[in-house]
């Protein structure tokens, strides 16, 4: 059973900056392809950010490109989230997700086709 679990959530400043990390266990050899989801309250779940399972091929929601980056380390079986100069609006619950089948081209943003999720974390930003 694979588990995901978040960490690297907080209460940050407008302007400023958090690194979200996601450790993977229990089944996946670290190449799979991954995501990034946020939900904030009332909303529904929303792409954030996809990378493929070699860590080459990496798709962005049109808001936070330029300031949201994706990686991972394959051999630490984690992946991350960079975001700089966050803002209100990017207050939410953060999820990982990975999909046991390779995704491709706009189907990378499509949550139903992700098969296990993290717990979540909470990224608060304040004004």
């Amino acid at each position: 059973q694979v588990q995901l679990v978040e960490s690297g959530g907080g209460l940050v400043q407008a302007g400023g900056s958090l690194r979200l990390d996601c450790a993977a266990s229990g089944g996946t050899s670290g190449t799979n392809d991954m995501a990034w989801f946020r939900q904030s309250s009332g909303k529904e779940r929303d792409f954030v950010a996809a990378i493929n399972w070699y860590g080459a091929g990496a798709t962005y929601a049109d808001f936070v490109k330029g300031r949201f980056s994706i990686s991972r380390d394959t051999g630490k079986n984690t992946l991350y989230l960079e975001m700089d100069n966050l803002n209100p609006e990017d207050t939410a619950v953060y999820y990982c997700a990975l999909s046991v089948n390779r995704l491709y081209g706009t189907s990378v943003s499509e949550r139903t086709l992700y098969d296990y999720w993290g717990q979540g974390t909470q990224v608060t930003v304040s004004s």
